[in-house]
């Protein structure tokens, strides 16, 4: 019997050995396990945008404002339309504010933007030398493309950069079932300023947002020769790019950045905004 006993107090002890041992592993995995790392929320958001909203001034008057009331910081990419929604297409950009419609559109369709609201309209005027030898001031714009083209006689400087000018220029060419061609149109791949400057430099005639215009108009020596038009009309809309296809874009700064230009406070600071005296935009 005393053996038994000896025999079950060995086993007994045994156990609480190996429970000891148990509840000692578990309390050093307690120890060593790691807090879960808190997430840092991205206070920079890449704004993808034309070099009309650069060039004109106005983003030197909004972007402060806005960082100032989110804490965001902003990068700005200037370009083209064309070439703004293709940044946004690659992930490269959080929100997109461009000035072409269709290009809009097809950017929501397909998947790469969300959210997309109207922000601000101004509109393109046709310019050129003060003498106009093409005779189309005060002309319709569908009324002076057809007689630019018919006679040739002065140049026509493109920007043919995918742009949003670019492409309402186009469409208004393709309207007059023109395809403009031959030594009197040039298109040379550049942004809105440059595009200004060599049409001075050349004494040529060219179609341009009424923004950059005025805001160039002490190194120019062009006139707005055709203005008013309704198909002259420029809207702007702002748009986030889509976080179902880029998991990595800053969606929550996108918003607020979109809550922000669509808000009555940047309304009055749109509309405010003017250079040489004229307003560039209207807030829609």
């Amino acid at each position: 019997m005393k053996r038994r006993s000896f025999k079950s107090l060995k086993n007994i002890a045994s156990i609480f050995l190996v429970l000891l041992l148990v509840v000692g592993l578990v309390g050093c995995g307690a120890q060593t396990e790691k807090e879960p790392e808190k997430v840092v929320e991205n206070k920079e958001i890449v704004l993808s945008t034309t070099t009309s909203t650069k060039d004109s001034g106005l983003l030197d008057k909004l972007l402060p404002v806005f960082e100032e009331k989110t804490g965001y910081e902003v990068k700005v990419i200037s370009q083209g339309t064309g070439q703004a929604l293709k940044t946004g297409e690659l992930g490269d950009c959080d929100v997109v504010l461009v000035h072409s419609r269709p290009a809009e559109d097809q950017f929501v369709a397909d998947g790469f933007g969300v959210n997309r609201k109207d922000v601000m309209h101004n509109d393109y005027v046709v310019v050129g030398p003060a003498a106009d030898p093409l005779e189309i001031k005060g002309l319709k714009v569908l009324d002076a493309f057809k007689k630019m083209a018919e006679t040739q006689k002065g140049e026509f400087i493109s920007r043919g950069d995918e742009s949003g000018t670019h492409k309402k220029e186009m469409a208004l060419w393709k309207e007059v079932n023109i395809k403009p061609e031959g030594k009197w149109y040039l298109s040379i791949g550049k942004g809105m300023g440059d595009t200004l400057l060599m049409t001075n430099e050349k004494e040529a005639y060219t179609m341009t947002d009424r923004g950059t215009y005025a805001s160039m108009m002490d190194k120019l020596n062009l006139e707005v020769l055709v203005e008013g038009d309704p198909q002259l009309l420029n809207p702007y809309g702002v748009i986030a790019v889509n976080p179902e296809k880029h998991a990595e874009v800053n969606y929550d700064g996108a918003m607020a950045f979109i809550e922000f230009m669509t808000s009555q406070e940047t309304k009055e600071l749109i509309n405010d905004y003017k250079v040489n005296g004229q307003q560039l935009f209207f807030a829609d």
